[in-house]
Formats: C-alpha cells, structure tokens, sequence
C-alpha cells in the first residue's frame, strides 16, 4: 500500500478525513443544486446566470473574510475535536433550512442557508489543517495535506455528479441525511487539546481579523505564501464562477454538462494533490509551483481556442450529455479542463502544508485564519472582478483569457516563495 494511504487506515487520521469528505460533498451537492437551478431554470441572460453565480459565491466567502480571526483563535485555544463536533451539529439544522429552500425552490431561503454553510466552514477550516501536526508525524503532515485535498475535491466531484442528476426534493433529503453522517464521523476524531493554557478570545471581529493578519504578513515566508494560495484562489474564484454560463452559453450544453465540467476539474485537483505529493515526497517545497502554475495557464488558454470553434446546435438547442460527449472536440475540452485542475492541484497543495509546519503548533490554527482572511478577499475580489466585466461587456469566453493573464502573476509570486525558502 501506498505510505501515504496507509494513513487512511489511522484513527489519528481517518475519522477527520471523513468528516471532511462529507462537508465538502454537502456543501457541493447543495450549492450545486441551488446554481444549477437558477442558471438553468430561472434566468436565461449569461451576464445575469454570471452575477448571481458571483453573488451566490461571495455569501459563501463572506463569513471567512469576517468570522477567520475568531475560528483561528478557538481551534488553538481549545480543543479543535469538541469545536468539530459543536460545527457538526450546526451543520444539520443548516441544512435542514437549505432543504426547506429547495423543496420550496425558495431562492432567497437557499441563500440563507449557503450563507450559514459558509460560517460553518469558516470554523472548520483552520481545524482539518492545523489538527494534522497534532495527529501525525512529521513526515507525514505533507502525505495528510495531500490525502485531504484529494479528499476534498472526490467529495466535490460527487457532490456536482449527484447535484446534476437528481430533483431538488431529493437533494433536500439527501443533504439532511449527509449532515448526520458528518455528525457522526466527528464524533470518532481523537481529542487535539490546546498546547499550553487556553487563552482569552478577542470577540471584536475587526481588530481581531486586522491584529491576525499583520503579525502573520509580517513573516516573510508566511507573506509570500499566503499572496500565492491567495491569488490562486481568485483565479479559482473566477473559474468556478464562469463555468455554468459557459457551459449554458458557449458550450450550448445542459445542466448535466455543466455538472461533468465540474467533475472533471474536481478529479484532476485530487490527482494533482496526489501527484505532487509523489513528486516532492516528505518535503514541503514550493519549487514546482512555478511552473504548475504557468502550464494552468496554457490550459486555461487551451480552452479558449475550443470554444471558438464549438459548434452550436441548429434551432438554439442544447447539447445532452451523451451528445457533448460524442462530439469530436469534446475531447480538447476535457483534456483542457483536466489539465487546468492537476496543475491547480499540484500548485496549492504544497503551499498549504508550508502553512502548518513552518510555524509553532500552538500558532498552526491562527496562521491557515489569517491565510482564510486573505484568502477570502482574494475570492471576493475574483467575485467582484467577474461582476465588473460583465457589466463592461466581457463575454464569458473572454474571462478566460483574463485568467491565463492571472496565473503568469501567480506564477511570479511562487517564484519569489521558492526563491526565499527553498
């Protein structure tokens, strides 16, 4: 068996990889669900599918960019298995509004509840990071990060999969009945006690979020890194927006389609994820991010020059899923599309697991807040970018060449981490 899943075979391991994997899977089914719906369902104007999807994606945003400071404080001042299983619990009544949401197709209600997922994950985040330290060695910190990235996005794939083939009633069950599971499974993670005595929390968002921010940007190398992670998550942010209405508007293609181009961007981050890990074993490095980072770009690119030429249904129909596939420059597609994610994957996973083992244990927690902080408004910022070009007139296939611009910057920045730390 592989080092790396033998950790899946580990208490100190498992039980966190699988509530992880069940809040992504949820979080992914039910937003999924609630954008598939609209964009397909309630609007039929590109520049409009894109703005909610770019609002839809700010409410889930918005609560790391104000709520980080205080989950990082709590995850390293208490014991981060009992807030797991307080998060855990919150998670079922707010799926169980989400659920009301989409039995009733009530738009206003889903956002509610998305907007809730996204303080829930606020308060998990800094947890399934800054936990690994506590339960594994060393030299397999790098092995975990990468097993719950890859994690993360099969539990996306399957969570856009589902989304795409089943009814809002059912999706309404299933999310509850998800819940439960992650319930569970957080129940069984080993306790991971705070190192040292527990300390007073800062309540006062703001300074909190201001004071967090500034002591760790003031390290150089956490500087850098968390620009990187950062930047990447814009461009992401600008992706996952686009891709709907891209596949409704360029592509011509269905709901189902929109849930396949999803799925395979979410297989190719966990082979990235993995593959990275092979490449660069125990070792945190940054020294392949460059170059990951740049070939993201040539795909992205490469995915452009397909769209150009994809032919469009006669009579403004929409391409089926079986129809998308067995059409000849579907191939191009899905190869550029995969490409785009292994890349993805194999530049952030790294930078990620450099949060976590460059600093104390007892400061592992704070740091991944103050990389959600800035990680947020990075995708805020992606959000509002998308917002502001297509009230200017950008087509949805020109966004991706604004995005092949944006990863030769990233690029840059992981130039400069690799150079100052490796």
């Amino acid at each position: 068996m592989n080092p790396s899943l033998r950790l899946l075979a580990k208490r100190r391991f498992l039980p966190l990889f699988a509530t992880q994997f069940l809040g992504a899977f949820n979080d992914n089914l039910f937003k999924t669900a609630m954008v598939l719906f609209v964009t397909f369902e309630v609007y039929s104007d590109p520049a409009v599918e894109s703005r909610f999807n770019a609002v839809a994606t700010a409410l889930v945003i918005l609560p790391f960019f104000l709520l980080s400071a205080l989950s990082g404080q709590l995850a390293d001042t208490r014991d981060k298995a009992r807030i797991i299983r307080l998060v855990k619990s919150a998670e079922i009544g707010i799926m169980l509004v989400g659920a009301t949401g989409l039995i009733l197709s009530s738009i206003p209600i889903m956002l509610v509840a998305l907007f809730a997922m996204g303080i829930h994950s606020t308060f998990f985040g800094p947890i399934k990071y800054a936990i690994l330290p506590q339960h594994l060695r060393e030299e397999e910190v790098l092995a975990g990060t990468g097993l719950i990235e890859a994690g993360t996005y099969l539990a996306i794939l399957l969570g856009t999969i589902v989304a795409g083939f089943i009814t809002g009633g059912q999706a309404a069950g299933l999310v509850v009945a998800i819940a439960l599971l992650g319930w569970f499974s957080g129940r069984q993670v080993p306790p991971a006690p705070a190192i040292g005595e527990p300390a007073p929390l800062d309540f006062h968002i703001v300074r909190a979020s201001i004071a967090l921010v500034a002591r760790t940007m003031q390290i150089p190398r956490l500087f850098l890194a968390i620009c990187a992670i950062s930047f990447f998550w814009t461009i992401g942010a600008v992706l996952i927006i686009q891709f709907p209405p891209l596949v409704k508007n360029v592509f011509t293609a269905d709901k189902e389609v929109a849930s396949l181009f999803l799925a395979i961007f979410s297989i190719g981050v966990a082979v990235g994820s993995i593959l990275i890990n092979r490449l660069l074993g125990a070792c945190v490095s940054a020294r392949h991010a460059p170059a990951s980072v740049i070939a993201m770009g040539g795909f992205v690119l490469m995915l452009y020059a397909v769209a150009g030429h994809w032919p469009a249904l006669p009579g403004g129909e929409l391409y089926e899923i079986w129809e998308f596939v067995m059409e000849p420059h579907a191939v191009l597609v899905f190869i550029a599309l995969f490409g785009v994610a292994t890349t993805g994957g194999m530049f952030v996973v790294p930078l990620y697991a450099f949060l976590t083992t460059t600093v104390a244990k007892d400061r592992a927690a704070r740091t991944v807040a103050a990389n959600n902080i800035v990680n947020s408004g990075a995708m805020v910022a992606g959000a509002l970018l998308v917002l502001g070009s297509t009230w200017l007139g950008m087509s949805v296939r020109e966004g991706l060449l604004l995005v092949t611009a944006m990863c030769l910057f990233a690029a840059w920045l992981a130039w400069k981490l690799h150079l100052a730390c490796d």
